[in-house]
């Protein structure tokens, strides 16, 4: 290959262009970003940049030292609009075209909407421009705060507003907040974090309405209450940018659907990262992002699947002054069981357990043993799980876990990538 095009200046896009300066490609190098911005750390967006205590400089991934060692031609502000992939052509939207051997595709993946006009003071928290708007909202005075969506990233964006003194209340659908992640159990008690840190959590109902006029004012609910608020935030996952790729070859669903080398259906092409479908699973988890691209260089620049990667599941996220830690591979009916504190003081470790075999860990504020556990569960899962490859357009489309920010702050925020 003369010429490598990393479509994608993400975490996950950083890291597969120094895998393959890393690997030994010295060729061509074009890195495609459709931000302004150099790559950078999108978990701290809901936690220490939100609330002032990290500046854009503590969020940059790469200094210009490693710029000129990685002696790619970087494109930013300008988003990829197609692919020619019998031409092995990347269309831009400024009217050029990049001539490519190897494509490697880091889109990620965008903040979801609510339908309707976007009021001003309704915001979604997933690029840095996002962050921006939203904590220059913040720093206004005392705020009424609406969060709809208790997942990772909408947990963290109102344990941020929490500590800066706004009201705040979490808006979530579900019965419990991460009851898909964690189980009714332990997501009960994660749960109580919100009323620790002084947030009002309303679940089992969904939201029938954003009001306002020239600005938003309140939040009505398909129960009927409203909630006035002077900002909202919309915490309800993201789709994977995909549109780009319309008419080309490639199998596309929720995802750019790969083998488990992350190679899709055209060898010369790989994805990494919130918008590959790895095997049949998306994980938008930060961990993910950064052992993918290895695996997928290595396939790239061999011309087909040579190895495979299934790490095992982790993500993290800090709320309310805690850190809440996951790892392993829960399925429904699998049993939490404490080993080590407990819930009522807060810290705890937690196993869950199938068939008396340790399939997933959780913890919160109990990082030392957690990491053992981690370690114990990955060797365990790596000596159990031999996985053949499947070509990219039979990969069977399975949900795709909630969005984690990791550090599932991205999954990435945990912030999910």
């Amino acid at each position: 290959m003369r010429t490598v095009t990393v479509v994608g200046a993400s975490l996950a896009g950083l890291y597969a262009a120094r895998e393959l300066r890393a690997q030994g490609f010295d060729g061509r190098l074009v890195i495609v970003g459709e931000e302004q911005h150099r790559p950078y750390d999108r978990p701290p967006l809901s936690k220490d940049f939100l609330s002032g205590k990290a500046s854009e400089s503590d969020l940059a991934l790469s200094d210009d030292e490693e710029t000129l060692e990685l002696g790619a031609e970087w494109m930013f502000g300008v988003r990829a609009r197609g692919l020619d992939a019998r031409g092995r052509t990347v269309l831009l939207d400024n009217g050029r075209t990049v001539s490519t051997d190897g494509l490697v595709i880091a889109t990620g993946a965008r903040a979801r909407r609510l339908p309707g006009p976007q009021l001003p003071g309704v915001h979604t928290l997933r690029t840095l421009d996002e962050a921006r708007a939203l904590r220059a909202d913040l720093h206004r005075g005392t705020r009424r705060v609406v969060v709809i969506g208790g997942g990772f990233i909408g947990a963290e964006t109102a344990s941020s507003c929490a500590a800066m003194g706004h009201d705040v209340t979490v808006v979530e659908a579900a019965p419990l907040p991460l009851l898909g992640q964690l189980g009714p159990e332990m997501a009960a008690v994660c749960a109580r974090l919100h009323e620790r840190g002084g947030v009002r959590l309303v679940t089992g109902t969904g939201v029938a309405a954003i009001e306002g006029g020239t600005r938003v004012t309140g939040v009505r609910l398909t129960d009927g209450r409203l909630f006035p608020a002077d900002v909202v935030v919309v915490g309800i996952g993201a789709t994977p940018t995909t549109e780009w790729l319309a008419g080309s070859t490639l199998a596309v669903h929720d995802g750019v659907l790969c083998d488990d080398g992350c190679v899709t259906s055209l060898p010369q092409v790989v994805a990494v990262g919130d918008v590959a479908r790895v095997g049949g699973v998306r994980a938008e988890h930060w961990t993910s992002a950064t052992a993918q691209p290895r695996v997928a260089v290595r396939n790239l620049l061999a011309g087909h699947t040579v190895e495979h990667v299934r790490p095992l599941p982790y993500f993290w996220s800090d709320q309310y002054g805690s850190r809440l830690q996951f790892a392993g591979r829960r399925e429904q009916g699998d049993v939490p069981r404490i080993v080590e504190g407990s819930t009522e003081e807060g810290g705890f470790l937690a196993v869950y357990e199938r068939d008396a075999r340790t399939t997933a860990v959780l913890a919160l504020d109990r990082p030392r043993p957690f990491t053992r556990l981690r370690r114990e569960l990955a060797r365990a899962d790596a000596q159990s799980t031999t996985m053949p490859s499947a070509p990219a357009s039979a990969a069977t489309p399975e949900p795709t876990p909630a969005p984690a920010p990791a550090p599932a702050s991205a999954a990435p925020a945990a912030v999910a990538v």
